[in-house]
Order: C-alpha cells, then structure tokens, then sequence
C-alpha cells in the first residue's frame, strides 16, 4: 500500500475511534460522520482511488450527504444503511447514506432511546441495496393502565375512610345492644350505704334503738324512709310531662316505680297531694298506690318526688285509643273507676277516720289502667278533703 494511502486509513480510524469516544455513538458516525468524511474526502471521481475500487460498494445517499456527491450516492467499504426516526413533535424522517467498515457491525445495531423512536437497517450485498430498504419504526411504549402512585394513595385514602366508618358503627351498634341489654335485665345496683339495712361501722347498737324509738310516732310513713328513698332511686326514662312536673320511670330496690318530679315553683301543690295519699284509710285498689314523697337537693337545685306504684299500660286516655275493648272490659273499667271515686268520696268515722275527698280533676288522663285491667284514680293536686267542723261553723 502507497504511503499517502496508508496515511488516509489511518485518519479515517482516528475519527471512528473520536466518534465513538466522544458518546456520538451512532448518530455522530452516521449524520455527522458523512460530512466530516466528505470535507476530508474528494467522491467526485471514483476511479481516483483504485485500490478501494475493488471491494468498494455505492450506496443511496439522502439527507447528510458527503459534499460533492454525484446522483445521490457514495461509495464506502463497509455497508449501506437506512434509518427512520420519529422527532419529538412526530414526525418521520427517512434517511439513507454509507457506513465505513471500521465499526460498522456496531453502528448498525442500534440501542434503544427512551426519547426518540427510529430504527436502522444495513446492507452490503449489491450496489444501492439500501433502496430495498424498509425499516420500521418500534412500536410504540405500553400506555400504563395499572393504578399509579397518586391513585394508590387515592385508594389507600377511601379504604382508611371505610375502616372508620365501619368501625364507629360496630361501635355505635355495640354500645346500643348494651344499652337494650342493661335495660331489658333492669339490674338495679344500690350502694351498700344508702340501704336502710345497712350498719355503718361508726354506730353502735344503742345509737340504733334510739333512732328506732324517735324516727316516728307509730303513725303514718317513718321519716327516715322519707330522707332516703330519694338517694335510692335509679331513673331509668321519661314517661310523661304535665303542668306540675314531669313524670319518670325508676326502679327502687328491683320493683318499677312512677316518680312524679315537681316543679320547684309548685312546692303547694306536691304537699297538698302528699298529704292527701297520706290520709290514714286511703289506700284502696282503685286509688293510685303511695310509696313515699321526699325532698332531694344539693343546695343549688331541688327535686319534688312523689313515688307511686307503676302502671305499664299508662292513662285511660292511651289505653282507648291503643285497645278495642269487648263490653266485658268496658265494664271492668267503668266499674274500678267507680269504686275509687265512691272510696274517695266516702267518709268513714272511727278513732282515725277517714274524711270525704273531692277529687276535682277527674278525667281520663288521671285515671291509670292497670295490668289487670282495672283502673285506679291519680293525680290528687287539686284535691281538697271534706272538713266537718269547718262546714257546721259556717252555717
């Protein structure tokens, strides 16, 4: 090989071996490279390089050409190349031209851009084969259907939001079956204190004779139940609400009783009606059974009781409109109610008799049905009794 050849191969591998250093990789060999090769390089003859005449091979050329170049071809010594790529606003763009041997089984393998689609196809069996060339375009990425990072957090968020809320009503649903619980056993707890029976460890026998002889005259309710009933009382609910008070449903000592609450403004009212049912022979099974009245306080606010006995089936008002009665149970009820009205209104005579009352609210919201279905009367505050020696006087 003459001496200014050996130099022209030697200065062609020098610029492969740059391209390949410098990161252009393929696209610095086959757009860029051309165009250094064509300034360094005359193609305007052919035949003025005999030695690379044999074993030479032209090829198509369009878009980066050499300079100088005949019939868009050029010749080289390595292969034919056609690329297709796609830019970024997605066009395509078709490109043909040579590839010198040195280095071409690299360039022709193109690598994967995450970027830029394109593709490259090589030759070197005849003359112009690139023109057969067809490369095609990778197809396109997978689009990502699958839940991304904001909607996994987007799920994470409404799974944590249906947790709660099923968790607070467990909750919720747990606290009500207590509730019903607690409320269907009506387990009355009491502090052992507050029993009447029970012996603080601070009084002696004596101490106990002597409030025995003196809570009481032998008459009447003792007064030591009056200062206590009221602390032994568990309410359990409102059952109903009038002009005087209101009207609840307790327990004491694991029986159901009806507390009458009093307004503190109709303290007259609870004592007149405290001192009718304590009226000696009152008691009668058509007459509102009498428990206890007491006075509860803690010194800012006062409570009025009036304990009476607890009839489920409530006033003869709502037991008419809930029932269908047969005239057997009408007469039932006419004739209870009758009876207690005729024991209130009869005076009996005796050492401790009984005087005449007058009832003078008589309807038939004050009338209880009892389980039995029998009626007994109610709501004494208006009552007045019938004063013998008060009434001769007068006249």
């Amino acid at each position: 090989m003459r001496p200014w050849q050996e130099l022209w191969s030697f200065g062609f591998s020098l610029v492969v071996v740059l391209g390949e250093a410098t990161g252009e990789g393929l696209d610095g060999m086959l757009h860029g490279g051309l165009s250094r090769l064509g300034t360094s390089r005359s193609f305007v003859d052919p035949s003025a390089i005999p030695e690379l005449q044999t074993g030479s091979l032209w090829c198509h050329c369009s878009h980066h050409c050499p300079e100088n170049t005949v019939n868009s071809s050029c010749r080289t010594n390595g292969q034919c190349f056609t690329i297709v790529e796609e830019d970024e606003a997605g066009g395509v763009t078709i490109t043909s031209g040579c590839v010198q041997k040195e280095g071409s089984d690299f360039q022709c393998r193109d690598t994967r851009m995450s970027r830029i689609r394109r593709a490259i196809v090589c030759c070197s069996n005849t003359n112009m084969c690139n023109l057969a060339l067809s490369p095609t375009l990778p197809p396109l990425p997978p689009v990502k259907t699958g839940l991304g990072l904001e909607n996994m957090q987007n799920v994470a968020i409404l799974l944590c939001i249906s947790f709660c809320m099923l968790a607070l009503l467990l909750l919720f649903a747990f606290l009500y079956y207590r509730y019903r619980r607690q409320e269907s056993r009506c387990v009355y707890t009491m502090d052992p204190e507050q029993h009447e029976t029970f012996i603080p460890a601070s009084e002696t026998l004596k101490d106990l004779f002597d409030q025995c002889q003196s809570s009481g005259s032998g008459s009447g309710l003792p007064l030591l139940v009056q200062r206590t009933i009221a602390k032994q009382i568990q309410m359990v609910r409102q059952i109903g609400k009038g002009r005087y008070g209101e009207v609840w449903m307790g327990r004491w000592r694991g029986e159901k009783v009806a507390v009458k609450v009093f307004f503190t403004t109709e303290e007259a009212s609870w004592f007149r009606e405290t001192e009718i049912y304590q009226t000696v022979l009152m008691r009668h099974d058509n007459i509102l059974g009498f428990i206890a009245a007491d006075i509860k306080g803690t010194g800012s606010w006062t409570q009025l009781y009036l304990i009476t006995d607890y009839h489920e089936n409530g006033s003869l008002y709502d037991y008419l409109k809930a029932t269908t009665l047969d005239p057997r149970s009408a007469l039932r009820l006419v004739c209870s109610a009758a009876s207690g009205l005729c024991h209130l209104h009869t005076e009996i005579h005796g050492t401790q008799g009984k005087p005449a009352i007058a009832h003078r609210d008589l309807k038939s919201k004050n009338v209880l049905v009892k389980r039995n279905g029998t009626c007994c009367i109610a709501d004494l505050g208006l009552a007045v009794k019938f004063n013998r020696s008060v009434f001769f006087n007068f006249f």
